[in-house]
């Protein structure tokens, strides 16, 4: 889907902030990019939509060069989110919603329908928020805007540049929890920056670390937690010493779902090791957890997460 051949970008002054990039993006893939400030994750975003020009190497969407894309077409097909919004002020959240579809010259019916949809499926009442101005809304509604603004025209590719550093820790989990939704339901191939590994490893399907303009390494959450290609790796994801022990899965238990604990469920002990149930997860949305032969609740991988950011916390491991 987008193809990345030894991209460099180096500016005037001979700062060098990418170099040599080799990475491919596989289509419906929600891709995260992460690393410390001035890695180079922002810059390889911007040279996706041709914010940024490249100074040497190409980038491919669906096998074409970038450059040979009509601007406005390449950029129609991108949806693009900032940690600063920059919602039009004077405009309602409706027609904020439908500004690259009213470019497109799409029906004022369609508009509407797409708008009302888009809102519904984070939580926004059309009724109440369609006309409203952004200065009416909170952070955390207004981030929800940017984000199925960004959606409102179907583009194939959704560009996120730390697009919920900036809001409070329960806006930012309810947003993670609308992408978690959307990635299901709408399978867009997303390219995600953001500093807090916590939020990677919940939201990504693979992730690329980056230092001083290069990568480390790519991989699942699961592999780079398993097998970090390097101390600096380890250090970043945080040390997992504890992957191996037995967790108490009791305090993280989700309600049964009688539609998926049948006889086909695939199961896991309440006691199974951390290891055991990332090994799973990598594999299944969510497992039944069994104690003495019976099914006890329900685990996903934001459960666990939960219980990694935990045990982060009392082991004094920060973020970059």
């Amino acid at each position: 889907m987008i193809k990345f051949e030894k991209v460099t970008k180096r500016y005037d002054d001979g700062t060098v902030a990418v170099e040599g990039l080799d990475l491919e993006i596989h289509r419906g893939e929600f891709f995260v990019i992460i690393g410390p400030s001035g890695c180079g994750k922002t810059t390889t975003l911007k040279m996706m939509n041709r914010l940024l020009p490249l100074s040497d190497g190409m980038i491919f969407i669906d096998g074409k060069e970038i450059n040979e894309y009509d601007i406005h077409d390449l950029r129609w097909n991108i949806g693009y989110v900032l940690q600063q919004i920059a919602l039009f002020p004077h405009m309602t959240i409706e027609e904020n919603i439908t500004v690259v579809p009213e470019m497109k010259k799409w029906s004022k019916e369609k508009m509407k329908q797409r708008a009302h949809e888009l809102m519904e499926v984070v939580g926004l009442d059309p009724n109440t928020y369609s006309d409203r101005k952004p200065s009416q809304l909170s952070g955390g509604e207004q981030q929800r805007v940017g984000v199925i603004r960004a959606l409102a025209a179907n583009p194939g590719i959704i560009l996120m540049d730390e697009p919920f550093s900036a809001l409070d820790p329960i806006s930012r989990e309810k947003l993670q929890d609308d992408l978690l939704f959307l990635k299901k339901e709408l399978k867009k191939t997303t390219v995600f920056v953001t500093h807090d590994m916590q939020e990677a490893l919940k939201l990504a399907d693979r992730i690329c670390i980056m230092k001083d303009g290069k990568i480390v390494q790519v991989g699942t959450p699961q592999e780079l937690m398993h097998q970090p290609a390097n101390e600096f790796v380890k250090q970043f994801v945080g040390d997992n010493s504890f992957r191996g022990e037995e967790m108490n899965l009791g305090k993280f238990l989700l309600p049964i779902d009688d539609t998926r604990t049948t006889e086909s469920s695939i199961t896991v002990s309440v006691s199974a090791p951390l290891k055991e149930l990332l090994e799973k997860l990598s594999d299944e949305d969510q497992l039944a957890v069994e104690q003495d032969g019976e099914i006890i609740g329900m685990i996903n991988r934001q459960r666990i997460i939960q219980y990694l950011s935990t045990r982060l916390q009392k082991r004094g491991i920060a973020n970059e």
